[in-house]
Order: structure tokens, then sequence, then C-alpha cells
């Protein structure tokens, strides 16, 4: 790999965190954003799923669309729009225009992520490729878990709009590395749709979307309300709360490393143990969740769990359910978690609003048990060759 190609994919990985820090990182300010536009918890947790519910529906469609421009020209595009609805953000004191400025660049939000892992595949070697995308993970990985806990600690260290520009200014470091050191990037082949929509006619991606829905959900029906449940039930202290959140990002990064060891010697024994294992950890959760140190124990060992290796067993089922269709795959990977992450956020608030913070719990448990009949009824009908065949 050449010292360009290893500027190109380090601004890239960047450029991922920025966009997954976006989307991610308002976790972490949710009972500030409620407090700050004087709305409620479930209301200001709109600002996670419609920005997640908004890449449901692009997530297939926007990278296509634009798959025949210049991937330097999109790149700026999208980081552009980032960095307007940060600033949006900042400024407004209506929570409808804070929704607005999150919902557009959601649109977007596919578009450069699928395009990072493209870029960097192409910018080395065959053999190198893989290589080159493991490190764009690493920014998704980042993104994901690293941005609540650091929004969160300068949310309680200096303000909430200073969390906000946190955000923007990512965005903007990125989109003038960009402009300056990527070179310009024309399309030489055009991605084919008709043979990627083909594999919307196999039973079995059906499942594994369904199955990554519910795996999502059963994630972040929790995580979304984990600021305001350590708060609110645990009695944590603000500082231990971010502290908290470091854990659990922490533990994903742990995740990442022991998913591709478990996927790789036995696939099937893995997915199938995963709701299990989960759906234990939160019934231990549910009934210890009020006790501070048994707490900080279980978002260790949930971090671990829901962070690197959910993602790698969602990234899983839906490629090995359309190998023929690799970039459609991942489209529909985007999509299908987000559409978790919307219902999961959706189903928190209501149980929230009727029964009270410490049962967000409930929603986290009652998706597993889906899931796992989801998993088992994809297993059973469907062989490796079926798979293929199907």
């Amino acid at each position: 790999m050449t010292k360009p190609n290893h500027l190109l994919i380090f601004i890239l990985t960047i450029g991922v965190f920025g966009i997954l820090n976006t989307e991610m990182g308002v976790i972490g300010l949710l009972p500030s954003i409620a407090d700050h536009f004087h709305v409620s918890i479930s209301k200001a947790a709109l600002l996670v799923s419609l920005f997640a519910l908004t890449i449901a529906v692009s997530g297939p469609t926007m990278p296509l669309l634009f798959s025949g421009i210049n991937r330097k020209k999109v790149m700026l595009l999208v980081l552009g729009v980032f960095v307007l609805g940060n600033i949006v953000s900042i400024f407004t004191s209506n929570f409808t225009i804070l929704l607005i400025a999150r919902i557009i660049p959601a649109f977007f939000h596919p578009i450069y992520c699928s395009l990072a892992f493209t870029v960097a595949a192409s910018s080395v070697s065959k053999e190198e490729a893989p290589k080159a995308v493991s490190k764009i993970f690493i920014g998704v990985s980042a993104g994901m878990v690293a941005g609540v806990p650091i929004a969160n600690f300068i949310d309680n260290a200096v303000s909430y709009e200073m969390a906000m520009a946190f955000f923007a200014i990512v965005n903007f470091v990125v989109l003038i590395a960009t402009l300056i050191f990527v070179p310009t990037m024309p399309v030489e082949e055009r991605l084919s749709y008709g043979t990627q929509l083909s594999v919307l006619k196999k039973p079995i991606i059906w499942f594994s979307i369904v199955t990554v829905i519910l795996l999502n959900s059963a994630i972040f029906g929790v995580y979304s309300y984990l600021a305001e449940y350590l708060k609110t039930v645990t009695n944590m202290s603000p500082n231990t709360i971010s502290l908290t959140l470091f854990i659990f990002g922490g533990a994903n990064m742990i995740g990442n490393i022991v998913a591709g060891k478990l996927l790789t010697h036995s696939a099937t024994k893995s997915v199938v143990s995963f709701p299990v294992l989960l759906g234990a950890i939160y019934i231990i959760f549910f009934f210890t969740g009020q006790f501070r140190i048994p707490m900080a124990i279980i978002t260790l060992i949930w971090g671990i769990l829901a962070g690197g290796i959910m993602a790698n067993i969602n990234q899983y089922l839906i490629a090995s359910s359309a190998p023929e269709a690799p970039d459609f795959a991942n489209g529909l990977f985007i999509s299908a978690c987000n559409v978790g992450t919307t219902l999961g956020a959706a189903a928190g608030g209501l149980f929230i609003s009727g029964m009270g913070t410490q049962y967000v719990v409930l929603v986290g448990i009652l998706s597993l048990v889906l899931s796992l009949v989801t998993i088992l009824i994809r297993n059973y009908m469907f062989t490796p060759a079926q798979q293929l065949s199907s």
C-alpha cells in the first residue's frame, strides 16, 4: 500500500467516523436535548429514530443513484451537507428545525459509507483489499460507540452547543482534507441495477433482513435510552454516566476482535447463541439496574455482545444471503440496521412513557425472542447450497 493510499484510507476512516458520530453521538445528549428544547425524552429520541428511518429508506437507493458521478465530488457533497446540518443544529432553538437539520443529512449518509468501502478496496491490490476495508470498519465502530460518550462528556463538561459543535468540526476537517488530499476519482464502470435488485426474489434475503431488524432493535431499543436509564434508575452522576458509556464503547472494540474468530470457526452456532446470551444479560440487567457496580459490569459484557459481535453477525447474515450482489447487499444491510434502530428507539419510548424507564429493557428481551425464532427458521429452511440457489 503506497503512502498516498495510506492517507486516503485514513481520511475515509475519519470521514466514516464523522458520519456515524453525527448519527449516534446524539444518543449521549438526549437528556440535555429534552431539557434544552423543553420536550419529553421520547420526543427527543426522534433525533435518533427518524435519522435511522431516513437511512433505512435511502440505504439501497442513494448509493446506486450517485454511482455514476465522480466519487470525490460525491464525497465533498455529502460532507458539505453534514457540516451545514451540524451548524444549524448548534444554533437553532426550534426542535422541528433541529429534526429537519438531522433528516436531510441522513439521506446522504449511506452514500458516503458505501463509497468509503468501495474506494478503500479499489485503492489497493486485490490481496490488500480486505485489510483496507477493515480499517474503514474501525471508523464505523468508533463512530457508533465512541461518539456517544465523547458527546456526553463535552455536554457535561462544557455545554450542549459545544457537543454539537464537535460533530461539525470533525466533518469540516474531513471535508478540507478530502478537498486537498483526495485525488479526482471518475467512475469507470456503473453498477447493474437489475442484477442487484434480483436478489430480492430470494426468500432467504427477507428472513435475513427481518433478523437483522430484530437484532438491531434489541440493542438500540435499550441503548438509545442508556444515558437516561443510568441517570434515573441507577442514579449515576453525570461523570459516572460518561465513564460507563466509555466502557460500553471500549467493549465494542473487543467485540469486533472476538466476532471475527467466532464467525470464522463456527458461524451458525455463533448466530444462534447470540440472542440467547444477550437475553440472559438483559434479564440480569432488569433485576440489577439500580446497582452501580453490577451495572458497570453488565455494561462491559453487553458492549462486547452488542457492538462488534452483533454488527459482524448482521453483516454475515445478509452478505451470505446475497453473495452475487455484495454492493446491493451492503445497502440492504445499512437499511435493515437502521429500520431496527428506528423501531427499537420508538418501542423504547413507548415503554418508557407507559411503564417507566426501568422497563425499557423489555424491548430488548422481546426483540431477541423474535430474532431467535427467525434465525432458527432461516437455518432450518436454507442449507448453504439453497442459500446460493434460492
